[in-house]
């Protein structure tokens, strides 16, 4: 009970022993640089013979939509950087067999460069933060940095900007990274607790600096997000047929209930009884917000394929009305398994997996969406499956990366850069990393390097991907 109270994170810290003074925790933070120097953080040099790669791919499709499995592998086959993204599970394979420091932060897992957006707090000011959680766990600091700091290479290379050029944004962005945590480490912990990225602040602060190209690109997803709402979803997903509003078909990525096989329909019990998935659903709100909910009726449920390393996985859109038709309201319910990080760093305290996603995504966004939710399935084959349940479209935006210019990679590589530091600060020991990460600049000289070769090694691991996917391609 104690643990469901204080949060997964904070009981990780409690068992770590954090509760010394601040002192003592930054001098032995220090000292922990004798057991993991910084620039023992930039190294990676892969096992002699190393074969993972298939091993590692073919373990997660396992238990996902079999008929779907050659759509995930040809979106992750189109780039190296889209394998990237794809492929988490490989990176956290990886980083378990580097140095580590002992410096627990509530992770996001899979802080890549595309998993970073712009989205309306409930004031409907557009912040930037982090966006996907399928993979949060409590884990050490530097399992995030690198994600982050490996994309942002590989992301650099996909679009062929200079090697230069590409080593100056990975080591500014480690910079602000160190100097952020820095920064944070003198504040009170509840300005850390409300810091955020306001869009329109930012721009505002640093249109001094920032290339006019790039603040209206940022203000270009910036309109485009104000329009993503539940109204738009409902617009574009939705149609009238014989008088009866409903979902459109567009197989196999838009695929309505009413369209499934028997099969299909049968394995999943809440695809059926819709009014049951959003009971247990409603368990997981705050009672003000189950009220909210009970205002609107259910109409159809559809699978939608999204993303790319999650294609697969169950993953439904329900379309709901309140007051009328021009009420609408999307929700999206996506399977949750277990997190690529918990092989390594052990399993979280939340039984239910969307329950594991949405405490974590609780603890590092600083606004979060209101229906955020999770809830369990028993199906009537037996399996056990974890939802976690969220608006489809709540003003939510994102970049570009395939057409990003140079002036907007620097400085997205740089936002998401200060909005790790963020969460890092926030849900772990801010003293300790900074006295960790010193003053120097030890550390982005390993993390260029690291990326360099993490790069290096995702091209590598996209060949073979390439030969044996070969027969889906």
């Amino acid at each position: 009970m104690f643990k469901d109270r204080i949060g997964e994170l904070h009981a990780c810290m409690q068992e770590r022993g954090t509760m010394q003074t601040i002192s003592e925790r930054k001098q032995k933070a220090k000292e922990y640089r004798k057991t993991t120097s910084r620039a023992d953080l930039g190294i990676w040099k892969p096992k002699t013979g190393r074969k993972i790669v298939e091993e590692l791919i073919l373990s997660q499709e396992k238990t996902r939509v079999q008929k779907l499995i050659p759509i995930r592998r040809q979106r992750m086959a189109e780039s190296p950087f889209t394998f990237f993204r794809g492929a988490a599970i490989i990176q956290a394979h990886d980083l378990a067999e580097t140095p580590k420091t002992p410096f627990y932060v509530q992770a996001c897992g899979d802080a890549h460069i595309s998993n970073f957006g712009i989205f309306a707090s409930p004031e409907r000011r557009m912040l930037f933060d982090i966006n996907d959680f399928d993979e949060s766990l409590p884990a050490p600091f530097e399992v995030d940095i690198k994600r982050l700091l490996a994309s942002i290479e590989i992301c650099g290379r996909d679009r062929k900007f200079p090697k230069d050029q590409r080593e100056k944004v990975v080591y500014e962005a480690a910079q602000l990274y160190r100097e952020t945590i820095h920064d944070f480490s003198k504040k009170g912990n509840m300005e850390v607790w409300y810091a955020h990225l306001d869009v329109e602040n930012f721009l505002e602060k640093n249109k001094q600096l920032l290339e006019r190209e790039e603040i209206d690109h940022i203000n270009g997803v910036v309109r485009k997000a104000l329009t993503k709402t539940s109204a738009l979803a409902f617009e574009k997903l939705m149609e009238t047929s014989d008088g009866q509003l409903r979902i459109k078909s567009n197989p196999p990525f838009v695929v309505p209930i009413r369209d499934l096989a028997g099969e299909e329909k049968t394995e999943f019990d809440f695809a059926v009884s819709i009014r049951k998935a959003i009971e247990l659903y409603k368990e997981s709100l705050p009672p003000e917000r189950r009220k909210l909910i009970d205002q609107y009726e259910p109409l159809e449920l559809a699978h939608k394929i999204v993303g790319v390393g999650s294609v697969g996985l169950q993953a439904w859109i329900l379309a709901m009305t309140g007051n009328s038709e021009k009420d609408p309201l999307m929700l999206q319910i996506k399977e949750a398994k277990q997190s690529v990080l918990e092989e390594y760093y052990g399993a979280s305290i939340y039984e239910k997996s969307g329950h594991r996603i949405v405490e974590g995504q609780r603890a590092i966004q600083t606004s979060g969406d209101i229906l955020l939710g999770w809830l369990r399935l028993n199906t009537s084959e037996g399996r056990v499956r974890d939802f976690y349940v969220r608006q489809l479209w709540d003003a939510k935006g994102s970049f570009d990366l395939k057409n990003i210019t140079p002036e907007g990679y620097y400085g997205l590589s740089l936002m998401c850069a200060w909005t790790l530091a963020k969460a890092h600060s926030k849900t772990g020991d801010r003293h300790a990393i900074a006295a960790y990460l010193g003053k120097n600049d030890k550390f982005e000289q390993a993390m260029v390097s690291y990326a360099r070769a993490y790069a290096d090694q995702n091209e590598a691991d996209y060949e073979m991907f390439l030969a044996f996917s070969r027969d889906m391609l």
